[in-house]
């Protein structure tokens, strides 16, 4: 196939359609094998890849197709076009690469993860027809292009938030997370249609430029139309005040939670600023409201990280608090300045966040949990799990010369640089994202320890097992079926691998182990990922760093490790959040009790208002139905009184009326 500037399929429309047909051939195709729907899932998600790889290569080589055409122009009336073009830049091409490569990690996860699942098909398309929908708001350079991106998108995490719809707190997660983006998508919409009216249309080139030079374009309706963007965008990437709804999305299977908090869902709100960062920087009001609210997210996100008893949740308040840096870092940028630094944050997080999701996950089905106290020690009993494990979390601590770290450093960097010319969001900003940064150091560090740990019930338990091991009698069936190896006759262990392999298969077993080879990529791109910034694609200043300030921030970040090290020193389970008040713990793991407010203030008004409207919609039915009834019933009453023969005076007015009649056409 011919992919040259003027071919009329580019690698950008592959990078979208690829996982789109890959879902719609499953869907359509695939009836009852998992195995073939493994297999068209994964080579849809596979050719996606490819087609972003081949456009990352086109982008590097400058023979790249900017504004590839998709179905044609679009009238939508009123003078407004939408000419549906894609948009293709330096930073777009890496966004589109990292999205691909963790979908398609995430789909050979999953083939593992969810083998047994009965509804893995639909699962699998899901997971295509989402990553699709990202790489479509990615490349979009038309409004509504984006728009049809970012509401697929919400569908498809409707469906894999509630993929286990059985159970009832999967469908109000899914429930839940769908309402609330809903409600934050209306501004979105308002926004979205005053840009496009003003400029006449929807390409984002023409909006940009309409609303940036044209003197005739209200300062009022923009500084509008930006703030209803803002919070959809708010609502999308789970922030205050919509930070609620990504907890509970946990309920969904662990690579659904991979693919919403790493490259997609809560990442696009972060694309869409970026793409209309220009608007952002000229709206002054609507800047300092997004760093106040963003920066405010990852410091309180950051704190609730630290208080959870489910470790599962902690990456889920810490995905929250990760992506309010995006956007904060996007917010203090003052006019003129690229969105380059809050993009690498996005590709950075994107490797190391799915990462540690689908290594929990492996943990998952190893120790049956995520709460603190079932998964405490777990990489000392399964040791294979250590070193991805500690890469995810370092590269999320932000430590030298991890991902993590380069990202952090560069939006520390421009914050101060701004804030040191005057710029009132960006000192703001800075200092939002200094306690944050130290607050990461903190519940990565006790998450660490937590999983490192072993506690004294373990120790006692291994010196038990050793004294038991000579009298089979006393030791406990539920210990022997959970904690002992497979051995031979002789009593001798037998290796896991052996094991497998000799198995009874009466059931369909899963397709080979653990498909490690996607999470070893992920912590490979974890620690040599920051060599992006040298890329030709992203305008940083990488080359001239603040060495004060990046001392300062390690120095703030060994201090708070320290300090839960020394904290968790002498616990059950090496959590260093069992020195703090259970209250504090149980509000935390409650969210501060924004559930319960938001039932308290919105939900029961409005079940009290529909259960009065339902009251007297009901006595109104009733009321109809019986009005026939009593207009008989008074027909009845009141015929007795008729004697049905006309009276007199009826009868004299009658007459007149057909004299003066005879008289008026006499006359006339």
């Amino acid at each position: 196939m011919n992919l040259g500037i003027d071919a009329p399929v580019q690698p950008s429309h592959l990078a979208i359609l690829l996982p789109a047909l890959g879902a719609v051939v499953t869907l359509v195709l695939v009836r009852r094998s998992s195995r073939l729907a493994a297999t068209i899932a994964m080579g849809a998600s596979f050719l996606g890849l490819f087609g972003a790889c081949a456009l990352l290569a086109q982008q590097v080589e400058g023979d790249v197709a900017r504004s590839p055409r998709t179905i044609g122009d679009l009238a939508l009336g009123g003078g407004v076009t939408a000419p549906l073009r894609l948009l293709v830049d330096d930073w777009s091409v890496l966004v589109c690469v990292a999205v691909a490569l963790v979908a398609f990690v995430v789909q050979t996860f999953a083939r593992w993860y969810l083998w047994t699942d009965p509804r893995y098909r639909q699962f699998a398309a899901t997971v295509g027809l989402f990553t699709a929908a990202m790489q479509l708001v990615v490349l979009s350079g038309d409004l509504v292009l984006t728009l049809v991106g970012w509401e697929l998108m919400g569908w498809c995490s409707y469906l894999l938030i509630g993929h286990e719809s059985e159970r009832e707190k999967a469908r109000r997660a899914a429930y839940k997370a769908f309402l609330v983006t809903r409600f934050a998508d209306a501004p979105l919409l308002v926004g979205i249609a005053a840009l496009a009216v003003g400029a006449r249309s929807t390409d984002i080139p023409t909006v940009l430029r309409f609303w940036l030079t044209e003197p005739h374009a209200s300062a009022t309706t923009l500084t509008v139309a930006v703030l209803g963007i803002v919070c959809g965008v708010l609502g999308k990437s789970a922030q205050i005040p919509f930070q609620d709804w990504l907890p509970d999305a946990m309920e969904g299977p662990t690579p659904a939670s991979a693919l919403i908090h790493a490259a997609t869902m809560v990442a696009a709100g972060t694309v869409v600023l970026a793409r209309l960062l220009p608007l952002v920087q000229h709206a002054d009001h609507v800047r300092l409201l997004l760093v106040l609210l963003a920066g405010g997210t990852t410091v309180v996100a950051a704190l609730l990280a630290f208080f959870q008893q489910d470790l599962k949740k902690l990456l889920a308040w810490s995905t929250v608090s990760q992506v309010g840096i995006m956007l904060t870092a996007l917010g203090v940028l003052p006019v003129g300045s690229g969105p380059d630094t809050a993009i690498t944050h996005l590709i950075g997080h994107a490797a190391f966040k799915a990462l540690l999701f689908l290594m929990f996950g492996w943990a998952t089905v190893l120790v049956g949990g995520t709460v603190v106290p079932r998964i405490s020690g777990v990489v000392r009993r399964y040791p294979e799990l250590r070193r991805m494990l500690a890469v995810g979390f370092l590269a999320l601590a932000g430590v030298p010369p991890l991902v993590g770290f380069v990202s952090k450093d560069l939006i520390l960097d421009s914050a101060a640089h701004h804030a040191a010319d005057g710029d009132g969001p960006a000192l703001l900003g800075l200092v939002l994202l200094g306690i944050t940064t130290v607050l990461t150091a903190a519940y990565a560090m006790r998450a660490w320890l937590i999983v490192h740990h072993s506690t004294v019930l373990e120790r006692r338990d291994d010196r038990e097992s050793f004294e038991d091991s000579y009298s089979v009698e006393n030791v406990g069936i539920v210990e022997l079926f959970r904690d002992s190896p497979q051995v031979d006759e002789w009593g001798r262990e037998i290796p896991v691998a052996d094991w497998v392999a000799s198995a009874d298969h009466d059931l369909e077993p899963q397709p080979g182990l653990l498909p490690s080879t996607g999470l070893l990529i992920l912590s490979f791109l974890s620690v040599v990922g920051g060599a992006v910034v040298a890329s030709p694609l992203l305008d940083l200043d990488w080359q001239s760093p603040d060495w004060l300030l990046i001392a300062a921030a390690l120095l703030l970040m060994v201090a708070a490790a320290l300090l839960v090290r020394v904290a968790s020193l002498g616990t059950t389970y090496g959590d260093a959040s069992e020195r703090l008040p259970q209250s504090w713990r149980l509000l935390a793991s409650r969210g501060l009790g924004v559930d319960d407010a938001y039932v308290g203030l919105v939900v029961r008004p409005v079940l009290a208002l529909a259960r009065t409207v339902a009251s007297l919609d009901a006595r109104l039915d009733r009321g109809v139905e019986a009005t026939p009834g009593l207009i008989r019933s008074l027909g009845d009453r009141t015929s007795g009184v008729h004697t049905r023969r006309p009276t007199s005076g009826l009868l004299a007015v009658v007459g007149g009326v057909l004299v003066v009649g005879v008289l008026g056409v006499a006359l006339w």
